[in-house]
């Protein structure tokens, strides 16, 4: 599978590296003066797995390279706010007449249509007007912030990725053609709550933070601090798993019964107060592989090293950067990691003769900075 990225920053990288992970041939349309995102890119992880072109998108023989290669490509991805793409020459209309059988994926956080489409945004926006954000955190405080992981990643890139695989097996069957996915942060992030909807509309959950089974408002679901300052994530949902770790936090004898609502309260503040006997450390060796759904809070660099992400190697290290391997998992034809970050530009040559687009290998024209369009 050919993949063209129109380079932006965010959930639309992060969807083409994800396809990059699984073998697709993912060509980053750099522009001169880089996408936005400062950091040095042989950091920059999303664009892993990928080869990069420079192309100034202001000039018309730049346009010219960027319909040549997706004439040739089967997915093309930009990010770009609605009606940039036109105003380019590269959007739908244009790319789809070069080839009628490209998924065009279109990767917002508004979506292309609404009062918003045309204004700025980011993940906290998104994911506020959704009420995902409403959702966490505490019920006497603010909502927590999930960094950008519930609408970028998870409400944006992996919807995106779905519908350009499902939009790409419609396009390869007899018949089929080519077509927009129009991947919007909202619908996404919106489509992930529909759980919670149905249980809303049950009766079996409040519309407010902390009071409800999945969000801390139960003693036994929640993040304890311990004797040095960690924490400790305890997920006893289920009455033979709350048994169990009961009995292994040492309160067995004492607690209050768990179905009893009214003593919630002094149940957490027995939970907290035996989780601060102990370090991180020392509780983690007591729930070590027990059914008591108790884990240690660890931190991005702590993760690598837990045992079971050790022994199943869910982090790697390449080209000296110690990153999350791909996944899923596949029993015949798995996700590897073959290239580091594409350094912008560097791999016009050899696109050029794989794609047999001669004319990239001219290179830009303009090496000027430019301002991003979305």
């Amino acid at each position: 599978m050919r993949v063209v990225e129109l380079a932006g920053i965010g959930p639309g990288p992060f969807a083409a590296m994800l396809l990059a992970d699984l073998g697709a041939d993912v060509v980053r349309v750099d522009r001169p003066g880089g996408a936005g995102l400062r950091i040095d890119p042989a950091y920059d992880i999303t664009n892993r797995n990928k080869r990069s072109v420079q192309v100034d998108l202001k000039d018309p023989a730049g346009v010219a390279r960027v319909l040549d290669l997706a004439e040739r490509a089967d997915v093309l991805i930009e990010g770009y706010r609605p009606g940039v793409a036109e105003r380019l020459g590269i959007g739908p209309e244009e790319c789809l007449a070069r080839n009628p059988r490209l998924v065009y994926g279109r990767m917002t956080g508004w979506g292309q249509q609404g009062p918003l489409a045309g204004t700025a945004g980011h993940d906290i926006g998104y994911i506020a007007i959704t009420g995902a954000l409403g959702m966490i955190g505490p019920p006497d405080g603010p909502p927590a912030i999930p960094a950008n992981l519930v609408g970028d990643y998870a409400g944006g890139s992996l919807y995106l990725v779905i519908g350009v695989l499902a939009a790409l097996q419609h396009a390869r069957t007899e018949g089929g053609r080519g077509q927009v996915v129009d991947a919007a942060i909202v619908d996404g992030t919106a489509h992930l709550t529909a759980m919670i909807h149905g249980m809303l509309a049950a009766g079996g959950w409040q519309d407010r933070r902390g009071a409800n089974l999945l969000d801390g408002g139960t003693p036994f679901y929640g993040a304890y601090e311990t004797a040095d300052g960690g924490y400790m994530a305890v997920g006893a949902l289920e009455k033979r798993f709350y048994a169990e770790f009961i009995r292994l936090l040492g309160i067995e004898d004492e607690a209050p019964g768990r179905d009893d609502l009214a003593a919630w309260g002094e149940l957490r503040t027995a939970i907290a107060a035996r989780f601060k006997t102990r370090t991180r450390e020392e509780w983690t060796a007591v729930f070590e592989e027990s059914d008591a759904c108790v884990a240690p809070v660890l931190s991005l660099r702590e993760a690598p090293d837990h045992p079971h992400l050790a022994a199943r190697g869910t982090f790697a290290d390449h080209g000296g950067i110690t990153q999350p391997a791909p996944a899923p998992r596949f029993s015949h034809t798995p996700g590897t990691l073959r290239r580091p970050p594409a350094q912008p530009g560097a791999d016009t040559a050899d696109i050029a003769r794989d794609w047999r687009i001669p004319g990239l290998a001219a290179g830009p024209d303009r090496t000027e900075p430019q301002e991003a369009d979305g």
